[in-house]
């Protein structure tokens, strides 16, 4: 079974990152907690959001998730842990109005 936790570390070095590569997201609608009990091979993290049509029944505004799986994110060099942060944070569209940015965008090259 997963569970969740707050990461205010990961929290912290998003922001740290994000203000250094120069990427400009709202951090008051992104949240971060790192799991435990995935059985997930290969992800390192994930990026998830509230579905629109719940944010447009709710009247909200777009927030998003960064799931950092404990077992294999934890165990990365600093520098691994920032790639992966950079990677979740490029999924994140600049208008944050819900959607995501797929993998043709978020790559090496940007």
């Amino acid at each position: 079974m997963i569970k969740y936790f707050p990461a205010p570390d990961i929290d912290q070095k998003a922001r740290g990152i994000a203000e250094a590569a120069k990427i400009r997201r709202d951090f008051s609608r992104i949240h971060f907690v790192r799991s435990s009990g995935s059985s997930s091979r290969r992800t390192l993290a994930r990026c998830h959001t509230i579905p629109r049509v719940i944010q447009s029944a709710l009247s909200i505004k777009a927030h998003y998730v960064i799931e950092v799986i404990s077992e294999h994110f934890d165990k990365l060099d600093g520098g691994e842990q920032a790639k992966t942060i950079i990677h979740e944070l490029l999924h994140i569209p600049k208008g944050m109005r819900g959607g995501f940015r797929h993998h043709d965008y978020v790559c090496r090259k940007n």
